[in-house]
């Protein structure tokens, strides 16, 4: 092995490890904002609850250029939705933030 080699070795080593973080903080920040704004009463990642899942979520708007703008409405506008038959007010996210939002959005998708 030569010099050069073992370097770039390491550096991509370094570099991969410095990646992993970042998208784990993102996750966390958007999981604790669902937390908080009560999300999960009525949603999980992959099972049906009152309301659907985030991978079927995920799968309904995959490829679709309007996905992100479709959530950002759905998640901050308190929009009418059916549970069980009765229409009920969907919670918006507890927060103000366009990027905390749009991190939301990001986790549902990527589901």
């Amino acid at each position: 092995m030569t010099m050069k080699w073992t370097l770039q070795v390491v550096a991509a080593a370094s570099f991969a490890t410095l990646a992993i973080p970042a998208f784990a903080a993102d996750d966390a920040a958007a999981e604790a904002l669902m937390k908080k704004s009560g999300c999960f009463k009525c949603h999980a990642i992959s099972a049906k609850k009152d309301g659907p899942s985030y991978k079927s979520v995920a799968e309904k708007y995959k490829g679709k250029p309007d996905a992100e703008t479709k959530l950002y409405t759905h998640l901050t506008t308190n929009p009418k939705i059916k549970v069980d038959g009765n229409e009920e007010m969907h919670e918006s996210l507890k927060t103000k933030s366009d990027a905390e939002i749009k991190n939301v959005i990001q986790f549902i998708l990527s589901r």
